[in-house]
């Protein structure tokens, strides 16, 4: 299993475990940044995708590799950059047992024991440009029970960028916080078309957005780049418990 470390988040000072994401070597043994305990992880306030990747060496075969540098997203809106130890500073540990039951699978959102129906495990999308953050979404909500969601043949002004029947959803690939705006715009888009309303965002949320999300219901998530999206607020929490 992926080791799990303390994180406190700067901004309010929750305190969270985080387990980085497991993900296959080219050679099949599962492999996960190892973290750099004692660090202080950073909130992300700009974004670029050169800068938001990890060099990883697989302690089965030694293969170095790039992998997406671990994200936590905090209930409060703020996006961490967890710490990572170098490659240099990696200490090998021993080959994995090759019996019955030893490759990992990769981590995944667990479903809550509050749900009464089991989903099978969400497999995520790796994010390298804007439209994979689309396709992420997109599969995370049909991971959650939306049933036909696609994307507009024609981008609209309202900036929607997924629709499905009963859904409209948007994703901010952008390097900002989603603003107030943003959301307003998202919940009219659901009220006109009778629609839940459903919002993805890679740098978190502004403190005035996240609290009109949460007297309007609008579920918010952020997306790391592994594309696992993670719930942020009360009605985020909602959906995943419940689905669709």
């Amino acid at each position: 299993m992926a080791e799990t470390v303390p994180v406190r988040c700067p901004a309010c000072r929750r305190d969270h475990l985080y387990a980085p994401q497991i993900y296959p070597c080219a050679c099949g043994a599962p492999l996960a940044p190892p973290m750099l305990r004692g660090a202080s992880p950073q909130p992300i306030t700009h974004r670029t995708w050169t800068d938001d990747w990890v060099t990883v060496r697989c302690q089965e075969c030694a293969r170095q590799d790039q992998w997406p540098q671990p994200e936590l997203g905090c209930p409060c809106g703020t996006v961490l950059r967890i710490p990572v130890r170098p490659v240099s500073a990696a200490v090998p540990t021993p080959p994995a047992s090759s019996g019955p039951g030893s490759l990992l699978r990769p981590a995944h959102i667990p479903f809550p024991r509050t749900a009464t129906v089991p989903r099978p495990s969400f497999r995520p999308v790796t994010i390298r440009t804007a439209r994979d953050a689309v396709t992420a979404a997109a599969r995370y909500l049909t991971w959650l029970g939306f049933s036909d969601v696609v994307q507009p043949e024609v981008s609209p002004s309202s900036g929607i960028d997924l629709r499905g029947p009963g859904l409209v959803a948007q994703v901010d690939p952008s390097t900002h916080p989603a603003t107030l705006r943003d959301v307003e715009c998202l919940w009219l888009n659901g009220l006109n078309t009778s629609a839940a309303s459903v919002f993805f965002s890679l740098a978190g949320y502004a403190e005035d957005a996240r609290a009109r999300a949460d007297r309007l219901g609008i579920p918010l998530f952020v997306m790391d780049l592994t594309g696992s999206p993670q719930p942020v607020n009360a009605p985020a929490d909602e959906l995943i418990s419940t689905g669709v």
